[in-house]
This record gives C-alpha cells, sequence and structure tokens, in this order.
C-alpha cells in the first residue's frame, strides 16, 4: 500500500484550493467584461455553465482545508485580484482571447492534476477520486473553449504562455506559502 506524504497532501490541497478559487475569479472577471462592456449573452451563458464545475471544485478543497486543519495560501488576496483581471482583461481582448484565456488555464490544470494523481496513494483514494473528476471538468472545459474559439494563432501565441507561465507561478508559489 502506497501511502502518500502528508507535507504533500498539504500542498497538494492547499494549492488547488488556490487554483479553483482563482477560477472562479476568472470568471468572475469575465462575467463582469461580458455584463457591463461586451455584451455577449451566449458567451455569458458558457461561462456560467463552467463557473458551477469550478464553484464545486472550490468547495471540496475548501471542506478540505478546514477538515484537515491545512493552510491557505497567503497570497489569496492577490491571487484573487490578477484572476478577476485576467478573466476581465482578457474577455475585453475579445471571445477568442477569452476562450484562450479558459484554454490555457485547463491545459495547465490538465498536467498539474495528471501529476497529483499519479503521486497519490491508496491511503487517500477519495481525494484521488476527487482530482480525477474534477480533472475531467477541466478537460471539457478546454474543449468547450477551442469549440467557442480559443486559438493561439498569430498574437494569440503570446498571450497563451503569458497565462501558462502565470499559471505555472501561481501553482509553485501556492504550495509552498
Amino acid at each position: 500500500m502506497k501511502k502518500t506524504n502528508s507535507k504533500k497532501i498539504e500542498e497538494f490541497i492547499r494549492v488547488d484550493h488556490a487554483g479553483e478559487r482563482g477560477a472562479v475569479k476568472i470568471y468572475e472577471g469575465q462575467l463582469l467584461a461580458l455584463k457591463t462592456i461586451c455584451k455577449d449573452s451566449k458567451l455569458e451563458k458558457t461561462i456560467e455553465e463552467m463557473k458551477v464545475h469550478e464553484l464545486e471544485h472550490k468547495n471540496y478543497f475548501e471542506a478540505e482545508i478546514k477538515k484537515r486543519d491545512i493552510s491557505p495560501t497567503k497570497l489569496l488576496p492577490l491571487w484573487d485580484l490578477l484572476g478577476v483581471g485576467l478573466g476581465f482583461g482578457s474577455t475585453i481582448l475579445g471571445r477568442k482571447a477569452a476562450m484562450l484565456c479558459t484554454a490555457s488555464v485547463e491545459e495547465v490544470i490538465d498536467g498539474h492534476y495528471k501529476d497529483q494523481i499519479d503521486q497519490l496513494g491508496s491511503d487517500e483514494e477519495e481525494l484521488k477520486n476527487k482530482i480525477i473528476k474534477f480533472r475531467q471538468d477541466e478537460l471539457h472545459h478546454k474543449d468547450v473553449a477551442y469549440e467557442k474559439g480559443a486559438t493561439k494563432k498569430g498574437l494569440y501565441s503570446v498571450l497563451d504562455k503569458i497565462i501558462k507561465t502565470g499559471s505555472k507561478a501561481a501553482i509553485k508559489i501556492s504550495e509552498k506559502i
């Protein structure tokens, strides 16, 4: 029976909580832009649907933080601001940029969750199963984003790299702080 290091579990839950909360904030920023500046009711509906999954994920990790007495990242207020800013900013750039934001973040999260799944032992079966389910939700969001116009062509490739670099940095920092 493979047992998972408790410090590793704390890092997983801390960073996953921050990431899922960040995803909610990105969608909140996108919805703010869509309701005030960009006015795209179809895209608004799509984002609202994806936000429901992210709230489910965030609520699960919030409960785990409380249940296991884990300190959340100290940078939550900063991540909240950056998430709303990223969501709002990408959306005012247009539908392709808004959907690329989702696709880019989800591509990073896919790898991140896969790494966690591979490291979790049989002593953390419930957590592992939740992360497997959440990963499937994130892959679905990525697919929807591409269906709705995400692209990496031209200057969008630069935006993709910026979003992925920021997401990876936030993951590394949130694991530790």
